[in-house]
C-alpha cells in the first residue's frame, strides 16, 4: 500500500513537473518557434521552400 503512494506521487510530481515546464516554454513563446520550423520543414517537404 504504501508503494502505490510512493509511485502515484512520483508520477504526479512528474507530471506537474511537466506541465510547468510546457507553461514556462508557451510563456517564452517556444510554440510559435516550433510551429514556425515545422511549416517550413512541411513546405520543404512539398517543395516549396
Amino acid at each position: 500500500m504504501v508503494e502505490n503512494r510512493k509511485k502515484n506521487f512520483w508520477r504526479l510530481a512528474g507530471l506537474a513537473l511537466a506541465c510547468a515546464f510546457i507553461a514556462y516554454g508557451v510563456l517564452r513563446g517556444e510554440a510559435a518557434v516550433v510551429l514556425n520550423k515545422a511549416v517550413n520543414i512541411c513546405f520543404e517537404c512539398i517543395g516549396l521552400g
